[in-house]
């Protein structure tokens, strides 16, 4: 295969400098020296080229060097985004591993060398040789390519010493054979979002910090090198306390022929930020004409929840239509309802406080809500939302209040047909809307609200930010007739774009693309059974009861599983006559039959165990006593993108009946 002259030369300089790097020429002037000390006779002081390559390779030199220079034709760009790239790893002396590189490509190699002043984690032990300890896992994000580090033991000073390889290009150039120079890449505003996760020994996520690291100090430096040291800040109300300092080192590859001064640097990030902070000025003018004209429609327009603005982990205020893009799951996700059901797998936790005071407000960056596998409702209703417009559904997300006035976040879709469906990203549930109409007569009969939401303060989504203006705020006499200004008053979607498209600001955070599981659902499945078999048997014999397992019995469980979990999915229940039939086969005249199927989004066997046994019906099959009682459990953990999954456990039990 012929290359380009262009080309051609970029693999040479790329060769060269590698072959400088190793230092090979100054290996192969000592072994020339050596040869002919030691395998020529005096007289004869002539090596031929053969000779000299039989040398070289004879003492690995050129198998050094072929380990090094190890090139993947494949182009990275035709990656597809659901399907993030890799890290690529490199050695201390920053020389290339096996790895996709395309030399027409320009990269920033990152490196993590290293952290300190973690100091809540002072007095922490070193801990043993195989010992389980809390860690931290640092993941990134940088123009759709996902990193994550590998997890280090907490300390006061973490041994991050990790390396990325970042391909930095930009879309739409033109001409995408010429590697960016240093003007283009200036250009180039994305930050590199870095989140800091601990997690526990039991498994459990907690959101550390979250950083924007703006790269592009590195081009202004003269041997395309730059070191760095980042100071973290906490999350939610400890945003401006430091949590601990990261030294990283950024370093162009291939090096840049020509560096810009770091003047032009400087000057064109602070025009971004100037420019940023305008639009954001501008935005928020007119956000509070808005507001006031809003009020001036009713004075009870003051109590209901419009929510033009919300903090994210660092307690910056931002659009709350910056929180919702159109995003592609590419091949990870196949249907809406399979979307809806990927949203509610992840876990729900309420943003911590310190103390009392009630609720913390806490909209997490697309990517922190992923690293961390757990949020709100309002990020689990985002993420539901840009699911659903990236599968070309009118949908916005709703702010009102359910069941005692508690505020809260869901989803909803309009049909073309007019039909408003409700989709609760917590549950996975869905709930068409009837509204009720409140003119008519006492006794006509009126349709009964099935869904738990109460009342209704706006909706929005990308583009689009409405308040609600009609008489009521009742969810359940509430027309969603968007276009009627006097049901609903829209923001300018110019406005909101001026904030929110993407690109528009430095400001905002670019969205990440979503990760296949890293989950072997089998082996996960096999491991979770066996823990859970353990614990049964454990259980028992502290009650003095023996435990005989059915193994075909078990098996038999497997298709109830698979039903309930599509059910979930799709609404649609099937398969449960052959289940039947199955178990009436295996279970004998006069035996009878407990069955106890539970579902959790965790994969802590123990936690599952303690959860199960507050159940009186499972706690009667798992302590069951009478006359050749077999015990059956089977595990099936259903996996989805980011390592979110569905396990489902199911308790059995058959036994004779003795009166």
């Amino acid at each position: 295969m012929s290359l380009p002259p262009e080309k051609a030369s970029e693999l040479k300089q790329l060769i060269q400098q590698q072959l400088s790097k190793m230092d090979v020429h100054g290996k192969i002037r000592e072994i020339l020296a050596e040869t002919i000390r030691e395998e020529l006779a005096p007289d004869q002081q002539h090596l031929s080229t053969e000779d000299l390559i039989k040398a070289l390779r004879r003492r690995g030199i050129i198998d050094d060097v072929m380990k090094e220079l190890n090139f993947v034709t494949d182009n990275v760009d035709q990656e597809l985004p659901s399907s993030p790239k890799q890290p690529a790893g490199f050695d201390k002396q920053s020389t290339l591993k096996k790895t996709t590189i395309d030399p027409t490509r320009r990269y920033l190699y990152l490196q993590v060398l290293g952290g300190r002043a973690f100091l809540e984690h002072l007095q922490e032990p070193e801990p043993s040789p195989g010992q389980v300890c809390s860690t931290f896992t640092l993941c990134l994000h940088y123009r759709n390519q996902r990193f994550r580090s590998k997890p280090v033991p907490c300390a006061c000073e973490p041994d991050f010493h990790d390396g990325f390889l970042l391909e930095v290009h930009r879309e739409n150039l033109g001409d995408g054979t010429r590697m960016a120079d240093s003007t283009t890449m200036l250009s180039i505003s994305d930050p590199i979002h870095m989140v800091l996760i601990k997690t526990d020994i039991f498994g459990e996520t907690t959101l550390v910090a979250s950083y924007f690291l703006e790269w592009r100090s590195v081009l202004g430096s003269e041997n395309g090198m730059s070191s760095l040291t980042v100071e973290l800040m906490g999350v939610g109300t400890e945003s401006k306390v430091s949590v601990g300092i990261l030294n990283v080192k950024l370093e162009m590859y291939p090096p840049l022929n020509q560096t810009l001064s770091q003047e032009v640097v400087n000057t064109q990030l602070a025009l971004e930020r100037q420019k940023t902070a305008e639009k954001e000025r501008l935005f928020l003018v007119y956000a509070k004409q808005w507001w006031r004209e809003y009020l001036q429609i009713r004075p009870s327009h003051n109590s209901r929840l419009v929510k033009i603005f919300a903090q994210d982990e660092n307690g910056i205020n931002r659009p709350v239509c910056s929180y919702v893009k159109p995003l592609r799951a590419g091949r990870l996700l196949d249907t809406p309802r399979q979307a809806a059901r990927f949203v509610n797998v992840l876990g729900y936790e309420r943003a911590p406080v310190i103390g009392g005071g009630g609720k913390q407000e806490q909209w997490c960056t697309l990517l922190a809500f992923l690293c961390r596998n757990k949020g709100d409702c309002e990020d689990h209703a985002n993420l539901l939302c840009s699911l659903l417009l990236g599968y070309g559904l009118e949908a916005f997300v709703c702010v009102g209040t359910k069941a005692k006035g508690v505020p809260h976040a869901w989803v909803m879709t309009c049909g073309t047909d007019g039909t408003i469906t409700f989709w609760e990203s917590l549950t996975g549930h869905r709930y068409i809307h009837k509204p009720i109409n409140p003119d008519e007569p006492p006794l006509a009969e009126q349709p009964k609200p099935l869904h738990p939401y109460r009342t209704i303060g706006c909706v929005f989504n990308h583009q689009m930010f409405l308040g609600n203006c009609q008489p009521s705020d009742a969810v359940e006499t509430c027309i969603f007739d968007l276009n009627d200004e006097s049901k609903w008053k829209p923001m300018s979607e110019e406005a909101i774009k001026s904030v929110c498209a993407p690109g528009a600001t430095t400001s905002l955070p670019p969205f990440p693309p979503l990760c296949a599981s890293t989950i072997d659902a089998s082996v996960t499945s096999n491991e979770i059974e066996m823990q859970l078999r353990l614990l049964v048997s454990e259980h028992r014999k502290d009650l003095g009861l023996t435990t005989v397992w059915e193994d075909q019995l078990s098996y038999l469980l497997s298709p109830a599983l698979a039903s309930y979990e599509f059910e979930r999915t799709t609404s649609i229940s099937s398969g449960n006559e052959e289940f039947q039939d199955a178990i009436r086969r295996a279970v004998p005249d006069g035996h009878t039959f407990k069955g106890f199927p539970i579902h959790f989004v965790y994969r802590n066997a123990r936690r599952a165990f303690a959860t199960c046994l507050r159940s009186p019906f499972c706690e009667e099959i798992i302590c069951c006593r009478g006359d050749q009682v077999r015990l059956a459990v089977r595990v099936r953990v259903f996996t989805y993108p980011e390592s979110a999954c569905a396990v489902w456990i199911m308790f059995a039990c058959k036994y004779r009946s003795v009166l």
